[in-house]
């Protein structure tokens, strides 16, 4: 269940940073179809890869079962799927906030968390 539920978060996120680039394409007027669709692309790779990690998480507690070493898989198939996830959704995160402080730059705050989101995958590629 925990994997529909994060295949469904990365979904919801690619389709919001999706929207929320072609609004502000929009308002900055430079609508494009080749932008459009080579985003919905990357939005359509992020969403395999969080499948395939997903599937991989299984796998390796499949294979973990069969080897007889569980507690280990366990752990290594989850770690896998969760840094992945957690990478996509701040990279996601990034991505939404930037587009919105582009379609409204009176919106300091977005500012802010664009920042605090950049520092924190930072030290996500740094772990």
């Amino acid at each position: 269940m925990q994997y529909i539920i994060m295949i469904f978060m990365i979904t919801g996120l690619a389709v919001v940073d999706y929207l929320t680039g072609i609004i502000k394409a929009y308002c900055k007027n430079e609508i494009s179809s080749r932008s459009m669709r080579i985003g919905g692309l990357h939005k359509l790779a992020e969403i395999l890869i969080m499948t395939a990690s997903c599937g991989l998480d299984l796998g390796i507690n499949v294979l973990g079962n069969y080897y007889d070493v569980e507690e280990f898989s366990t752990i290594t198939g989850s770690v896998t799927a969760f840094c992945v996830f957690a990478y996509i959704v701040i990279m996601e995160m990034i991505s939404i906030f930037e587009n919105y402080a582009e379609i409204n730059p009176e919106a300091q705050w977005a500012a802010k968390m664009i920042k605090r989101l950049k520092n924190s995958k930072e030290n996500d590629k740094n772990e």
